[in-house]
């Protein structure tokens, strides 16, 4: 990559910015909800779409119960995409999004990713939000060699050579989460996910590193995504009476469990409760006054402090309307897009092959700070992050690492770690 690629990125974000700033004008409808019509194959079958264009797929669910999440980062990758062309494009070449409905359906997000790749012949895609979705895409991309961007944080032992991970894996977001908490609120831990790979898998590192760190498991429960009845498992809380609740659940099922959890009277300071799937957007949807006090573990929040982030985030509340909120899988969507175009410059070429190799030790100055594509794993470094929901609804940060962590998605940085298989 030459050196002063990123520079000039740096330099196009903020006259980009400037533009949107003026013209767009306080328009709240997400850009996913436009019509974008996909262009036709270019007639000599080259991936990506026709001469001076780039088709890319954008697959996320616009419906279903991850819609409360996806559509916002929807919104960032388009944003990303719109301000690249406005800088002249990758290779020259206008990019043109595919966007695609995942509709919150496992099968639906390996038959849309199928399409995208065979039919509308894109040079990469940028999706998926839960396990099962990305779990569901991931033989569709090794089968048809394509390309998928992931935006967020999972439960690691996964490294597919046609995925990139962008948002954290367990050594950059839980472990370290579960020390922080041993050291400063407790032993005590009360499990709580919803029914899939994620939360199943997390909890499994999760015992395993109390078992290491002299942490107590209190009690685990699992509920179906979508679920809203949370009464019965309040009860076992309350009866188990831990000192922390760690929180996996996914989707609209936290606006039912916390407003829930604070009718019952446990407060943030009764028990301390950790969410690693509760962001600013998220926050907005369930009610600050539910949420404040209770804690997250993410690597980028709108808060974060640096001269890149501060210029993200104007563009996108100029953009999107002033109430809207950045949050980590929204940064780590829009991050996707600006190192997906950087590898292409590189690489001379949307050809997968050659992305991949340009992809490797590719650094760029992200709004959570400088990140870096782990050349083995396809991971990137991140600098991990505790945070507080203030009564604005936006996180104060509690906690940081101090700089960017290796990604160690099979944990073998940990002895405690050696039993857990993929």
């Amino acid at each position: 990559m030459r050196k002063g690629l990123f520079y000039q990125f740096g330099l196009l974000i903020v006259a980009v910015s400037m533009v949107l700033a003026g013209c767009s004008g306080n328009n709240n409808e997400p850009a996913s909800s436009s019509t974008n019509t996909p262009t036709e194959t270019s007639a000599s079958g080259e991936t990506g779409g026709t001469e001076g264009e780039i088709k890319v797929g954008i697959l996320h669910s616009q419906s279903g119960t991850m819609a409360i999440s996806e559509m916002s980062v929807i919104d960032a990758e388009m944003m990303a995409i719109e301000e690249i062309n406005a800088a002249g494009g990758v290779l020259g070449k206008k990019i043109v999004p595919v966007l695609e409905d995942g509709a919150s359906d496992w099968p639906t997000f390996a038959e849309k990713a199928r399409k995208l790749i065979s039919e509308d012949k894109v040079a990469t895609v940028f999706g998926g939000w839960t396990s099962a979705s990305r779990k569901a895409m991931l033989p569709v991309f090794e089968e048809l060699n394509g390309l998928l961007w992931y935006p967020v944080q999972y439960e690691g032992l996964e490294a597919s050579p046609n995925i990139f991970y962008t948002g954290a894996t367990t050594n950059q977001q839980i472990v370290p989460s579960v020390t922080w908490l041993l050291e400063n609120r407790g032993k005590k831990f009360y499990l709580l996910g919803s029914d899939y790979v994620f939360p199943r898998t997390a909890n499994l590192i999760i015992k395993e590193q109390l078992k290491a760190e002299g942490g107590e498991l209190a009690g685990e429960e699992y509920t179906p995504l979508g679920h809203t009845d949370y009464s019965t498992i309040i009860s076992k809380i309350k009866a188990a009476d831990p000192d922390i609740v760690y929180n996996t659940l996914n989707g609209d099922s936290n606006v039912a469990f916390f407003k829930q959890l604070k009718d019952a009277g446990i407060t943030a300071q009764a028990i301390t409760t950790l969410s690693v799937s509760v962001a600013e957007e998220e926050i907005r949807g369930i009610g600050v006054d539910v949420l404040e006090g209770h804690l997250a573990a993410w690597n980028y929040y709108q808060t974060t402090d640096t001269p890149t982030n501060a210029k993200f985030v104007e563009s996108y509340k100029a953009k999107f309307g002033d109430e809207r909120v950045t949050a980590d899988p929204i940064e780590a969507g829009y991050t996707a897009v600006y190192l997906w175009a950087a590898a292409v410059e590189k690489a001379g070429s949307t050809d997968v092959a050659a992305v991949k190799e340009a992809a490797k030790e590719l650094e760029w100055d992200a709004p959570s700070g400088k990140v870096k594509i782990d050349g083995e794993t396809q991971h990137i470094y991140k600098t991990v992050r505790i945070g507080e929901v203030q009564a604005d609804g936006q996180f104060k940060e509690l906690w940081n690492s101090g700089e960017a962590v290796k990604p160690d998605p099979f944990l073998k940085g940990y002895e405690w770690a050696a039993s857990i298989q993929p």
